[in-house]
């Protein structure tokens, strides 16, 4: 089971109490006061691990504690400290404070660590407290309890593309086609109840991931449909692939403008991203209706299909692609850095799409 969300009570060990003891050995007179310090308890730290991609095997555990410190030993035998709990999670994690919301840490790295509560210290021993007016105390410290916080652990998933698109627009299988990804496919809308992540491998040396979210609907920053529960997975990503159905009984532009609205209305910084479209299921549509339904898509959005071919989509197609991109100079992220027809099911332009996002993925690193 996918979990992305779970509240967790946590709790540091506490120390071990100082021990009372005397020395008691033959032909030594005066031995005195002898009790060794307890050990100190266990901490709470955080460690991100790749080989970890939910939070559900935190589900039947609502309250996690670190191991407490040992008692003090006579002859000044320090006790053993307790273990640090290591509470492993997934690259994405957020460790949010439930009283304040504050974030407290961003698990990022795979191999991260984060110690988030200190355990108690251990008690000092009765050696501690002689002196030449009291040269046989009777009393050590107890050792400092543990402290105890309310966190929240919000996972969001890392990745470079983000497909967005509407129920049963054909996302799932164009993951399953590009990457490693092997999510549900049917024919009925919301077959994706939880988002996916896929590696798109790029030649021997170059890829980037791509992650599919649940389809979005109208009014999803409202809480309607699936999108809003799962958009907070693509929040990290900074380029978006809008997935624009040509055999949809939506108009291509209410497709657009719809799923581009609640991106933004989710997340202002989302709304500004790098974006990029492909309009889907060109296998389905009449070849003598697809160069006049994508003129005209591009004529809504005020563009001009263009005549270079620079990564190969089918020249019989039109697509509009920005002509600063070859210079990587003056690239305008309010405009899609192309548009293309494809098809998942018969690898139309499929190839050429997976070079053009992974040049506009590094756009930025080849621009700055």
């Amino acid at each position: 089971m996918f979990t992305d969300s779970v509240e967790l009570t946590v709790s540091s060990g506490k120390g071990g109490q100082g021990c009372v003891s005397f020395r008691r050995e033959k032909f030594v007179l005066n031995g005195g006061p002898n009790g060794g310090d307890g050990g100190a308890g266990g901490d709470i730290v955080f460690k991100c691990d790749n080989n970890t991609h939910t939070l559900s095997h935190f589900q039947r555990k609502m309250h996690i504690k670190a191991d407490n410190g040992v008692q003090g030993e006579s002859s000044r035998m320090t006790g053993k400290s307790g273990s640090a709990k290591v509470i492993i999670v997934p690259p994405g994690t957020q460790i949010v404070d439930m009283e304040t919301g504050d974030v407290l840490f961003d698990m990022l790295k795979d191999g991260q660590e984060e110690k988030f509560i200190k355990g108690g210290r251990g008690g000092l021993g009765n050696f501690h407290f002689k002196s030449s007016t009291n040269q046989r105390p009777t009393y050590a410290q107890p050792g400092e309890v543990g402290i105890t916080r309310q966190i929240k652990l919000d996972l969001k998933l890392i990745a470079d593309v983000g497909l967005v698109g509407f129920p049963n627009v054909g996302k799932s299988t164009l993951i399953s086609t590009v990457s490693n990804a092997r999510p549900e496919i049917a024919n009925y809308e919301f077959t994706t109840l939880t988002p996916k992540l896929g590696q798109v491998n790029i030649g021997d040396f170059e890829s980037f991931i791509m992650a599919d979210i649940p389809g979005i609907i109208g009014g999803a920053h409202e809480g309607k449909g699936l999108g809003i529960k799962f958009l907070r997975h693509i929040e990290r990503t900074k380029t978006l692939l809008y997935m624009v159905d040509l055999a949809s009984y939506r108009d291509l532009k209410e497709q657009y403008e719809t799923l581009k609205n609640e991106i933004s209305s989710f997340s202002q910084k989302m709304g500004e991203n790098k974006f990029a479209i492909a309009l889907t299921r060109v296998d389905v549509v009449p070849q003598e209706e697809i160069v006049d339904l994508i003129n005209g898509f591009l004529d809504l959005l005020g563009l001009k299909a263009s005549e270079k071919n620079e990564f190969e989509f089918d020249a019989a197609m039109p697509y509009f692609i920005q002509e600063s991109a070859d210079e990587l100079l003056g690239y305008d992220k309010s405009l899609p850095y192309f548009v293309a027809p494809i098809s998942s099911a018969t690898s139309k332009n499929i190839e050429p799409l997976r070079y053009a996002l992974f040049n506009l993925v590094h756009l930025d690193r080849k621009t700055y």
